[in-house]
């Protein structure tokens, strides 16, 4: 039996936190989660020599350099096509969790990590500016798929009440591997010119201990049960996951939600976006992970060390201070790790996003001040740090948890594809955009983002209800609860209200009341 590492849980009945699911949520997390925020740190502390071997190259080859604009160009390259991986990966990700199962993904994806490390380390070595572009591409690719597929299984292992609390390690890992790349990038450590194709290259470490470990742990039950129909692989695989926790309940309710699908075979992302069922939930998942990353979290990041210089800060002490901030990331993704299953989703959601909002309307402030009021400096710095702390209790994490959490096993990889592709879109297009906004709207440009996270609060507000300690078919029933209601013509739109019942966004008529039966429980 699996030891037991006892913390705070919530309802009756409740599982305990095995040394096996924290094992499965530090491995997944470490080994692929990580890579995400590492890769997209990595890239800028090493800038000036990835661009002088770029330049020294070409001229090797053709005799002359390149251009400022051309060397910009294909730094910008380096640097994006990385989300394009991301984009390619999370388009794929559906495909291979229903062929491979959820370890079976993130074990066999690791060996895009060491193609790509390959191709980074020995770039230098070749003379081949181009294997670094295309490593970079690969590990977009994997960090794509790993998004998607990670939080994915440690849903599905995770018993109600833990979900939660598994669910927000990833982020705690992403915030990690930025804070590692920012440590590693000084010039003590791997900063220097000789060391920049390793510093690349070396994300090839945690995924090895990954790989040899992760294999010994079990698939995610509900992917054996419910698609693969094996009952025995099923059992081992919860007497694993579980302690002292009534294993038939769990399998029971596995099945009642194999008997409510029409079919068990995965949904395609077209047929997801035509069934009028789960609208309320694919829409949640368009806004959350839109908002996501329109909040200007890496907007921020991008203006960081302009807003430390302007705040008096010396400029050889900037990478430490700005290493600083990657310790607010840690700290805060673990105030939200072990607060989401006291506090629930949805305060952290609305309170991240409204806290980032408040802070990128401080900025613009700060900066328009700042010229006649010298303290005003200090108050952007402030606000630089709520607006990352705000993200990493809540924004940065509780949306792919949200994806797996509402809806059910044969949606679910379709969800994932849908917030996932939306999700490196809107990255590139922030990446892409920002600086010709920062242009033309100067300091009113953090109005912008201000504005998109103050409306996904009230969004979240007031469509998006409380998943805390919930099965996954007490999350649909909540949700088709109030499909029927609204299908049933009972209500016309100007006669509905929300209000808050049990910590969750419910329907109630003015004028109308409902039975018991007809109530959300």
């Amino acid at each position: 039996m699996a030891e037991e590492v006892l913390i705070p849980s919530v309802g009756k009945n409740n599982a305990h936190l095995t040394s096996s699911l924290l094992a499965v949520a530090f491995l997944t997390s470490f080994g692929s989660s990580m890579l995400y925020g590492y890769n997209l740190a990595v890239v800028n502390s090493p800038a000036v020599y990835i661009k002088d071997f770029y330049n020294k190259t070409v001229l090797h080859r053709n005799g002359t350099g390149l251009s400022g604009e051309t060397l910009t160009i294909m730094y910008s390259l380096t640097v994006s096509v990385f989300a394009i991986g991301g984009l390619l990966g999370s388009l794929i990700v559906g495909m291979l969790v229903t062929r491979f199962g959820r370890k079976g993904t993130v074990v066999k994806t690791t060996v895009l990590v060491f193609i790509a490390g390959s191709f980074m380390g020995f770039s230098r070595i070749c003379g081949s500016p181009e294997m670094v572009i295309i490593g970079r591409f690969i590990t977009g690719i994997h960090s794509g798929i790993s998004l998607s597929v990670v939080p994915m299984y440690l849903g599905e292992i995770a018993p109600k009440n833990l979900r939660g609390f598994l669910g927000l390690v990833p982020s705690i890992f992403i915030g990690t591997g930025v804070f590692t790349a920012q440590i590693l990038g000084l010039h003590e450590l791997l900063g220097k010119e000789e060391h920049w194709p390793l510093f690349l290259s070396i994300v090839v470490v945690p995924t090895f201990i990954q790989l040899m470990l992760l294999p010994w742990f079990p698939e995610s039950p509900r992917y054996l049960l419910i698609e693969k129909h094996n009952i025995h692989a099923t059992i081992t695989a919860l007497k694993k996951y579980r302690a002292k926790c009534n294993i038939q309940a769990e399998i029971e309710e596995m099945q009642e939600e194999q008997r409510s699908l029409s079919s068990v075979q995965t949904l395609s992302v077209w047929k997801l976006l035509q069934d009028r069922s789960v609208r309320w939930q694919v829409l949640s998942v368009v806004v959350i992970n839109i908002g996501m990353q329109l909040s200007g979290i890496d907007a921020i990041w991008f203006y960081t060390n302009n807003i430390f210089e302007n705040a008096g800060i010396p400029v050889p002490e900037i990478p430490y201070t700005t290493a600083g901030t990657g310790i607010i990331e840690i700290i805060a993704g673990l105030v939200g790790c072990f607060t989401i299953e006291k506090l629930g989703r949805r305060p952290l959601m609305i309170g991240g996003f409204a806290m980032m909002g408040i802070c990128s309307a401080g900025i613009t402030l700060s900066l328009i001040l700042q010229v006649h009021l010298s303290f005003m400096r200090y108050i952007s710095v402030c606000c630089v740090v709520g607006i990352i702390a705000g993200f990493c209790i809540g924004p940065a994490g509780v949306p792919f948890l949200i994806t797996a959490e509402l809806f059910k096993q044969s949606h679910r990889p379709a969800a994932y594809i849908v917030g996932g592709s939306l999700n490196w879109v809107s990255n590139f297009t922030v990446g892409f955009v920002f600086p010709f906004l920062q242009m033309s709207a100067g300091s009113y440009c953090y109005l912008v983002f201000a504005t998109i996270c103050l409306s996904v609060a009230v969004y979240v507000y007031i469509v998006i209800p409380e998943t805390k300690n919930k099965t996954f078919m007490e999350i649909s029933r909540l949700f088709s609860k109030e499909a029927v209601l609204e299908t049933q013509g009972l209500f016309s739109v100007d006669q509905l209200k929300l209000k808050k019942m049990n910590g969750y966004g419910g329907l109630e008529h003015a004028s109308l009341e409902l039975d018991s039966s007809s109530s959300v429980p």
